[in-house]
């Protein structure tokens, strides 16, 4: 079999069947990823592949930064200001090691799908393909909202602080038609939910002056909070999302949260018992805000974060010093949340995603205690970010069908930073059909392509459609060019 051939991934002639004439025609909802919206709205071309693909600045893919170093590839070829055609043969160099790596295998997607060169991406091809992607990439298709669009996404959700003010989303809502998709504000506190990082006084005053209600203590700092999920639902925003490395249920009393609050505001060393309790204070409020507005909460949970401090301190957060969480009860903690909450009715639509896949069946089992009201309001994420692979994607699925029904499935995310990362929505949409034709081969589901054929159109984009609501108010065909 040649590498990455149409049927790679397919094992059998059903998967086959299931993704060339199901789910490969299917747009795509990319409900979760870090792209930029003011990138996306001043649609630059890229003036290389080295600034699209590997950094530019701190700022780029830190799966491939984390490979590099892998390699010995000195940091000034990966965040510094190496000669970028130099980075660009030192990713050649890693990529050339990384068999049996995701990274591989994506690597050699986003040059065939985005650029038509399907060599095998070595040190000694880099040459010509940097030749031709460069030339490509100043075309305009090669231009960021283009890019979105000849992948035939139909909406994105940016990850964007409470305190953004969205001037980009505004900017780009008015240009949609031609855009040909919608982009969309995702909820993401982190400056609120980390108060013991330096800054978090600072920050309040921020969210201040943009939400117009002077932040003194917890009750405050909630009235700010709700003007802007208010905001951000004005703006088409339907979800929030939440980073929590490690969590313990904790219950406390307004004076205790007040007195927390103005501990961290005075950069105080705080307990982890004081932490916990500001946080299940603050996910508590933060559960009613999104089931009031009918948004879906999304909870990142069990990484451990910027394991080596002083390259946190030269490069700052997500520059690939991360690892898998080991908290081996977080899932019986947000169990005790989601157990207070409804009883007071106050559980909104959830998807869950843990990066030790330790915790994705007692998170699996906790969903259907709380699937009611008339939709499957719980949902188990797809494989994150270091499970983001064949086989963890695979177990994902595993688990969803087995405890749940994967049927129902919202589907995949680029959890991305860069615009060529769509492919990834192919590689999960393989691995999908792969899933099922794999269960009608031995006989554990029916032989019949229509059946689930509908099961992977649905898990690869209707679901999320009718999930999220993006797109109440006018269906995609009405809206895009």
């Amino acid at each position: 079999m040649a590498l990455l051939d149409d049927n790679f991934l397919l094992r059998n002639e059903m998967a086959k069947k299931l993704f060339n004439d199901h789910a490969k025609k299917m747009p795509i909802i990319d409900f979760h990823c870090h792209l930029s919206p003011e990138e996306i709205y001043e649609n630059k071309n890229y003036p290389n592949i080295t600034r699209i693909w590997i950094n530019e600045d701190h700022y780029g893919d830190h799966y491939k930064w984390r490979l590099m170093r892998a390699n010995g590839v000195p940091e000034e070829l990966i965040t510094g200001d190496g000669d970028e055609y130099q980075k660009f043969l030192a990713w050649a160099g890693t990529i050339e090691k990384s068999a049996g790596n995701p990274l591989y295998e994506w690597t050699h997607l986003e040059l065939r799908r985005f650029f038509g060169i399907n060599d095998t991406f070595t040190r000694q091809t880099a040459p010509a393909i940097w030749e031709k992607a460069n030339k490509l990439l100043q075309t305009d298709a090669f231009k960021p909202r283009n890019l979105i669009k000849n992948s035939n996404v139909k909406a994105v959700c940016t990850t964007d602080d409470p305190a953004s003010d969205l001037k980009y989303h505004k900017l780009l809502k008015a240009e949609e038609k031609e855009s040909g998709f919608r982009t969309l504000p995702a909820m993401r506190p982190d400056k609120l939910i980390q108060l013991d990082k330096p800054g978090y006084g600072e920050y309040l005053q921020t969210l201040s002056e943009v939400s117009g209600v002077n932040v003194t203590d917890f009750a405050s700092m909630l009235k700010a909070v709700h003007q802007r999920f208010e905001y951000f639902n004005e703006m088409g925003g339907r979800l929030s999302d939440h980073s929590l490395l490690t969590y313990h249920f904790a219950e406390a009393s307004e004076d205790e949260l007040n007195a927390i609050m103005q501990k961290a505001i005075r950069d105080d060393e705080l307990t982890a018992v004081e932490i916990d309790k500001y946080l299940t204070g603050l996910l508590e409020n933060l559960m009613k805000f999104n089931k009031e507005l009918d948004w879906t909460m999304q909870f990142h949970v069990n990484s451990v974060r910027d394991l080596n401090r002083p390259m946190y301190q030269q490069l700052g957060v997500d520059t690939g010093y991360d690892a898998v969480g080991t908290q081996p009860d977080i899932a019986l903690h947000l169990q005790k949340l989601y157990t207070k909450m409804r009883d007071t009715n106050d559980v909104p639509k959830s998807i869950f995603y843990s990066l030790n896949p330790n915790d994705w069946m007692e998170l699996a089992t906790m969903m259907g205690a709380f699937q009611e009201g008339g939709v499957q309001r719980m949902q188990l994420g797809a494989g994150w970010w270091f499970n983001d692979t064949a086989e963890g994607m695979h177990e994902q699925l595993r688990i969803f069908a087995q405890e749940s029904l994967l049927p129902n499935f919202v589907g995949m995310l680029t959890d991305s930073r860069s615009f060529l990362s769509y492919p990834r929505h192919e590689y999960f949409r393989r691995v999908l059909c792969n899933f099922y034709g794999e269960l009608a081969e031995a006989g554990r589901v029916p032989d019949d392509e229509d059946y689930l054929g509908q099961i992977v159109e649905d898990i690869s984009y209707n679901n999320a459609y009718n999930f999220f609501g993006f797109f109440k108010d006018a269906t995609p065909d009405e809206l895009f060019e």
